[in-house]
């Protein structure tokens, strides 16, 4: 087992108490990888195709390439390269009628899909974890929100993160953006228009010739194949036998309820076919309850309504953390459940005091807007009617979350546990700065220089993407007489949240940073 210095000294304290893209082949060129001659076990989780990894050229690029988002990143700098690859495979359809497992609507149907992978450049650098999250399609092309929310995390400890299209809608957009690059992506629905099955009614953002439901058994054969000692698995570094030791599934908003469908309906049938679950644990981010807590299993059966079990995880036998914000945990507060450190029922609920949904992030490290646009798909506005989208950094979270997670599955380490965002008759307690009380603490709440708030007006997502109202200078001056004052408190508020395990070393050491930067009062 590789143990990071973060992770040791981490372990230590709780016993006593950002492009250079790695490319081959171009696509055109490329055959797909033959499979590695052992054959899998019986009714194990396939292994599927591989092309790639695909050329990058300065016309022939990723969708989303960290070199091409909307703030460029030099992966070199960080010692990471970056890889795209065509995954083809065959995946049933589920139905979903009742809570326990899925089952199978339409067996075996052919898709191909595209993953984004980001890995240490060195295999010795690799620290054996692998994140993978089904890329979120909300705004109808994908945006990389795992990598946005949890990067700093990802790269201290050597991790390896893993995009995946999941809906043909994102395919759409990225045949737009490269039709040769992508030309042979497909969620082809397997049921004919003349077939009754073949509902007449889909959602907005489908269509009755692709099927939404493809991607849960690619989700799990990503993962399997990431596992494997497939010959294509960029996770080998050359070796004969994959590197990861483990694996762990992350979803934001939609795709964080595309993980409850994954994790009530799916894993169960994998634990059965293959002996263990292919995720060791996951991160459900921004879904719960009747937010995003749950999606159709296939394009022709409604979602599990708000309030039904399915929604809920209890005894799933690996680790879980569901992470709302401020902007989604009333609607979605039927998520919420107590803490467990039962073996077979490990799980923390986490609600984020200030922190936005729909946060600048999520732009910044995804797509550029002028590729946005080449994917013939609006770009998502960085401001609303009160102002830019809320500046709360929501990755403080993530990286202690991902950070705990990982130390909870290697050594046993169980994360801290948090108190809700208090709730009164149906509305948020607040104090007298107008912030939220309870819920995942941070300086920006309990050492306040602004209001921070969940929703906002205007268009596309803003009712969730969230804003600040700076403290008047007269409250300034009242809290905090000198700069002196306000860094002690706030570098005093870090300490302990540090030693409780809810900020890494490294956001403490930038937050304090930043506070001595400030001009505050």
């Amino acid at each position: 087992m590789r143990t990071t210095r973060s992770r040791t000294i981490l372990a230590a304290t709780l016993t006593i108490a950002l492009c250079g893209v790695g490319a081959t082949l171009p696509a055109a060129a490329t055959a797909p990888v033959p499979k590695d001659q052992t054959a899998p076990p019986e009714h194990a989780t396939p292994i599927p195709e591989i092309e790639g990894p695909l050329v990058t050229t300065g016309t022939s690029y990723p969708f989303g390439a960290a070199d091409h988002q909307e703030v460029p990143q030099d992966l070199r700098k960080l010692r990471y390269v970056e890889e795209e690859f065509l995954v083809s495979g065959t995946s049933n359809v589920y139905t979903w009628p009742g809570t326990g497992p899925a089952e199978i609507r339409t067996p075996d149907s052919p898709y191909t899909t595209r993953v984004l992978v980001r890995k240490p450049a060195k295999g010795q650098k690799f620290s054996g974890n692998v994140v993978v999250e089904m890329l979120n399609p909300s705004n109808l092309f994908d945006l990389n929100i795992g990598w946005a929310m949890a990067q700093k995390q990802i790269v201290d400890n050597g991790d390896a993160w893993v995009g995946i299209t999941a809906k043909p809608i994102a395919v759409d957009a990225l045949k737009n953006f490269d039709a040769e690059r992508y030309a042979s992506l497909s969620f082809a629905n397997p049921l004919p228009l003349t077939d009754p099955a073949n509902c007449t009614a889909v959602a907005a953002d489908s269509s009755r010739t692709t099927e939404n439901g493809l991607i849960w058994d690619i989700y799990s054969q990503v993962g399997a194949w990431l596992r494997s000692d497939d010959a294509a698995n960029p996770l080998r570094y050359g070796s004969t036998d994959s590197l990861v030791e483990h694996a762990y599934g992350f979803g934001y908003s939609q795709t964080g309820g595309y993980l409850v469908n994954y994790i009530n309906g799916v894993h169960p049938r994998v634990v059965e076919s293959d002996g263990k679950p292919i995720y060791d644990a996951y991160i459900v981010a921004v879904a719960g309850g009747a937010f995003a807590g749950a999606y159709p299993m296939n394009q022709c059966e409604p979602a599990p309504p708000a309030g039904d079990p399915r929604r809920q995880f209890e005894d799933v036998g690996v680790p879980i953390m569901r992470m709302m914000s401020q902007s989604d945990y009333l609607l979605g507060i039927g998520s919420r459940r107590p803490d467990s450190d039962e073996p077979g029922d490990r799980y923390r609920h986490y609600e984020m005091a200030g922190a936005g949904h729909a946060t600048p992030d999520e732009l910044i490290f995804s797509a550029s807007s002028a590729d946005i646009l080449a994917a013939d798909r609006a770009v998502p506005p960085a401001s609303c009617n009160e102002g830019p989208r809320s500046r709360f950094p929501s990755s403080i979270f993530f990286d202690a979350a991902l950070r705990n997670l990982d130390l909870w599955v290697r050594d046993g380490v169980a994360p801290p546990h948090a108190e809700p965002i208090l709730v009164r008759d149906g509305k948020p307690v607040l104090d007298q700065f107008g912030n939220v009380r309870g819920g995942l603490r941070s300086p920006f709440l309990d050492v306040p220089t602004s209001t921070w708030y969940g929703t906002a007006t205007g268009a596309s997502f803003c009712f969730i993407a969230g804003y600040e109202r700076p403290l008047s200078q007269e409250v300034l001056d009242a809290l905090y007489p000198n700069h002196g004052r306000y860094l002690k408190a706030v570098s005093d508020d870090i300490r302990a949240l540090e030693r409780r395990g809810f900020l890494t070393a490294y956001d403490a050491r930038q937050l304090r940073l930043d506070a001595a930067r400030s001009d505050i009062p």
